[in-house]
């Protein structure tokens, strides 16, 4: 099977309030609740999303990876679209339409206001990106396998 790329939607799931310090953004506090991150993989999106969910101990390199360390979050949902990285920040800047944007997180590398998306929960957010031609990530035994509990 070929390598999926494209762009990514992870749902994840903030369990109790929390700050935590996010590289170069600093100190950041995150309310409890369902955040929307998007992301691109334009060359292996399977291994991006492994590396995503897995709660090993890995080296931090994107915003998203501090958050995730956290015990307070799991991705409970992951959305996809093969599309090229430019369609990234349209959908980041769709979302923001929605959502209530984490001021700088995820952006460094773009002029949006954020690329995570505090929403009312997780329909909503679903909504959204299945009208923005999403799918939600296939997950066969093997790929659960693969990429961990989610």
């Amino acid at each position: 099977m070929a390598t999926l790329k494209g762009i990514y939607v992870l749902a994840v799931l903030i369990s109790r309030d929390k700050t935590v310090e996010i590289g170069s953004l600093g100190s950041v506090s995150f309310p409890r609740g369902m955040y929307a991150y998007v992301g691109s993989a334009q060359k292996n999106l399977e291994k991006r999303l492994k590396r995503h969910v897995e709660k090993t101990a890995k080296r931090k390199f994107w915003h998203i990876d501090y958050l995730l360390a956290e015990n307070s979050t799991k991705v409970v949902k992951i959305y996809f679209k093969e599309v090229g990285k430019a369609e990234e920040c349209f959908t980041a800047q769709t979302l923001a339409k929605f959502g209530f944007p984490v001021e700088g997180f995820g952006c460094s590398d773009c002029q949006c206001e954020s690329h995570l998306f505090l929403f009312g929960g997780l329909s909503q957010m679903e909504d959204v990106c299945l009208k923005l031609g999403f799918k939600p990530f296939p997950l066969s035994c093997q790929r659960v396998a693969a990429l961990g509990n989610i």
